[in-house]
């Protein structure tokens, strides 16, 4: 999958069979939009693009407004995108300016000069240009007049992506990570930076690696503790994404298990919300390296202990909880 970071990277198509969305989280029902879109793509002899919009376009026409978060990072998305087989994902920064476009000027640059698209599979209800006033109407009508045809997503599966979405971040507020998993159709995951904390982990017998998301815009899930696998060694970047590329030093991808803690450490009066992942039969070093963690199951909510000696007694219990989970499985 070739990833343009602006639609002036992008080199016009022959053939483009073209499908519009921001897909956070990439779950089931983005899945079926998108394998009909290659389906389509490789029946006529074409190619699959993907146009998305960065920052989520409520971010920009809505700034004051902080409580969305988004299930993906846009390198995390990306990831999904190319594993489901699409050809080229274009990421549009979505600014002021691009939302004020009218919809015949968004249509005839961006849709027909820029993508060269020639059919496009889209919402019954979408919507798109100046105050949003474009519809599948105009797109229809201006079909016909530039040469490209339009497939209506119907009702229902349009009212499935949407539900799902608002499903899966509530879920993931609430710590339920298997309703997330049930919907996106993978566990879901986080991905960081392990920085360096004040070791009061390894003090207890339980070393803690501390992880740090630049991503503010990602959803954290609630606040408790969850048995997680951790894969080390294993870059998110894409070719392509530029700017946002990172790789880890580590040139192969080990996996272990683990068992991870948000919340904000009550027993020894913590200030700030931490992400941290105590990894099974783990001793390396590993600051200043990107790790990814795949959340399975909720263990149980944060607590405040009476101090460390209770703590340490309910991690042991944690860690049985996290191996038999495993063994489970």
């Amino acid at each position: 999958m070739k990833i343009y970071n602006h639609l002036s990277e992008f080199s016009k198509l022959n053939n483009a069979i073209v499908t519009i969305g921001t897909f956070d989280g990439v779950h089931f029902g983005h899945q079926k939009i998108i394998r009909q879109l290659v389906e389509k793509a490789k029946a006529d002899n074409g190619e699959s693009v993907i146009l998305t919009f960065f920052p989520h376009p409520r971010m920009i026409i809505d700034p004051e407004n902080q409580d969305l978060k988004m299930i993906n990072t846009i390198n995390e998305k990306a990831e999904i995108l190319k594993s489901l087989g699409v050809d080229h994902l274009i990421i549009t920064p979505f600014t002021r300016d691009f939302s004020n476009q009218l919809p015949e000027d968004y249509i005839k640059n961006t849709l027909v000069n820029n993508i060269g698209t020639k059919h496009i599979i889209i919402g019954y209800d979408h919507r798109f240009g100046k105050d949003r006033l474009g519809n599948l109407a105009d797109l229809k009508a201006a079909g016909l007049h530039y040469g490209f045809t339009v497939e209506e997503i119907m009702e229902q599966d349009i009212h499935d992506v949407a539900v799902s979405s608002t499903k899966i971040r509530q879920a993931l507020l609430e710590g339920n990570v298997g309703l997330a998993a049930d919907y996106l159709g993978y566990p879901f995951s986080i991905f960081g930076r392990v920085i360096k904390g004040d070791k009061i982990g390894r003090t207890i017998g339980f070393p803690t690696a501390n992880i740090f998301v630049e991503e503010t815009y990602k959803l954290i899930p609630g606040d408790g503790i969850y048995a997680v696998t951790v894969e080390i060694g294993s870059a998110l970047s894409v070719e392509g994404m530029a700017a946002e590329q990172r790789q880890t030093p580590n040139a192969k991808r080990q996996i272990y298990k683990g068992m991870a803690y948000i919340g904000q450490r009550p027993t020894i009066n913590g200030m700030t919300r931490n992400i941290e992942v105590n990894i099974f039969d783990f001793s390396q070093e590993i600051y200043g390296q990107d790790i990814k963690m795949n959340f399975l199951k909720f263990l149980r909510h944060d607590v405040k202990f009476t101090g460390l000696d209770a703590l340490t007694v309910q991690l042991q219990k944690d860690k049985e909880a996290t191996l038999d989970y495993f063994k489970s499985i």
